[in-house]
């Protein structure tokens, strides 16, 4: 009669397998998740079990009664911007699969993330169906990706212009990176009984619409960015180039029957000659007309009074002499308008911005979730075709540091345990093209997931 404690148990919660120690507690609920040395393990990041009371007692957590946990105690992990989506044939079982792969990475690497990537079974088709739908999906995944980015970086742009700053990306809800690691396939949105063909053409078209759209919303926000710049520049530029509207004033121009007020850009180092010769450019200008009214770091703008029918014969002496004349002509009425204009133009970029900004907040998140089904059916073909029929495969998401990819690249390969792997590998790192239209080269499927 052997008296050694019962072996702990495992079972899938929320198809995550969980192992928990029957000794700790006769209450399941209350049972303690162990690791493979015996220490409390941490199951896709959080442990669920309550704390000892020493710890406190039960508390309002995120509008729910209960005692602290493992988790609310420890210190929040940065989120990943780059994840592998990998996926290992079953020799025995998916819980034993699953349960190697986590005592390898937790035994090996202390700080690369794991999470089970939860696939669907979809409908297999024929072979040639799923030998043509792969090369298709090649294409396809780096469009979506595009797509993703770039309306990432719209909503980047956008707020670096406004200078305020916006909350995290999220998906349904959650945080970008939760949706990844925490994936559950949208049934209602996409049918596991259709054909791969059908859910892969349905995604693309829909991301297509998307950037269809978003083309259209940009380039209409751009026009009036456009319009508003020019008017800026007009007003803000050279005297040789801006408006001048705002800068003249009703007694400054003088017109009548016989008299006329000219408007003269002259180099900011040649106003003494200025004054000094304007009057003998031509014959009857008014003596002493001319007045300085403004003064950039280039030039100056000056008034000169003459007669209406020496004008022509005036701006071509001036111009022989490197004074240019502005055509202008004051107009109250063209002034207002111009104002009105550039304030409606003003609260058309705003009401544009916040409209195409809150437009691509919830794009963002629609592109990111036909991606990420978009990556289950890429995981379920190249696994059958790698792993060949049933379907048996394990598919998870990790996110290892750059200075722990070789390990966990090692450990991957160890677990795949096929007898063809020294096939898959490179001489002197030269990479093939893999899944997704990365160059990767495994023996087990993987590809890599760049949010930003």
């Amino acid at each position: 009669l052997s008296l050694s404690p019962p072996p702990p148990s495992s079972f899938r919660v929320n198809g995550v397998v969980e192992v928990y120690d029957p000794q700790a507690s006769k209450n399941p609920s209350c049972r303690k998740p162990i690791g493979v040395d015996g220490r409390p393990k941490v199951i896709e990041g959080r442990l669920r079990e309550e704390l000892p009371s020493a710890f406190g007692d039960r508390r309002n957590i995120g509008g729910v009664d209960r005692r602290p946990t493992w988790g609310d105690l420890a210190p929040p992990m940065a989120a990943a911007t780059r994840y592998w989506v990998v996926s290992l044939p079953v020799k025995i079982s998916h819980s034993q699969s699953w349960a190697r792969l986590q005592e390898a990475i937790s035994k090996n690497v202390f700080d690369a993330p794991l999470y089970r990537f939860n696939t669907p079974d979809l409908r297999v088709g024929t072979l040639d169906s799923l030998l043509s739908l792969s090369d298709d999906l090649v294409k396809s995944n780096s469009f979506i990706e595009a797509v993703s980015h770039k309306i990432r970086r719209q909503i980047e742009e956008s707020e670096r212009v406004s200078g305020v700053e916006g909350g995290a990306l999220t998906v349904d809800g959650v945080p970008v990176d939760t949706y990844l690691t925490r994936f559950v396939w949208d049934e209602a949105r996409y049918p596991t009984m259709s054909p791969l063909r059908e859910i892969v053409d349905s995604i693309h078209s829909q991301v297509a619409k998307i950037e269809d759209d978003m083309k259209v919303r940009v380039s209409e926000y751009n026009n009036v960015r456009s319009q508003l710049n020019a008017i800026n520049r007009k007003q803000s530029g050279s005297l040789a180039v801006r408006d001048l509207s705002n800068l003249v004033k009703p007694e400054d121009i003088i017109t009548s029957e016989h008299l006329v007020t000219l408007l003269a850009i002259v180099p900011k180092y040649s106003q003494k000659d200025w004054l000094s010769s304007y009057e003998t450019l031509t014959t009857f200008v008014v003596p002493r007309s001319s007045k300085k009214l403004y003064e950039d770091n280039e030039y100056a703008l000056f008034t000169v009074t003459l007669f209406s029918r020496v004008a022509d014969n005036f701006k071509t002496s001036a111009r022989e002499r490197a004074f240019q004349i502005r055509e202008f002509e004051y107009s109250p009425e063209a002034q207002e308008s111009r104002k009105q204009e550039l304030e409606k133009l003003i609260q058309d970029q705003e009401t544009m911005r916040s409209s195409l900004l809150q437009w691509c907040y919830a794009s963002y998140g629609e592109v990111f979730s036909s991606w990420m089904h978009f990556c289950a059916v890429r995981v379920f073909v190249e696994s059958i075709l790698r792993y060949g029929l049933p379907p048996c495969f394990l598919a998870a998401v990790l996110a290892p540091p750059v200075k722990s990819e070789k390990k966990v690249r090692s450990i991957l390969e160890e677990l795949c345990g096929n007898s063809n792997s020294i096939f898959w590998k490179s001489e002197d790192d030269v990479s093939i093209a893999g899944l997704g239209g990365e160059s990767e080269a495994f023996p087990y499927v993987s590809f890599t997931i760049n949010i930003v």
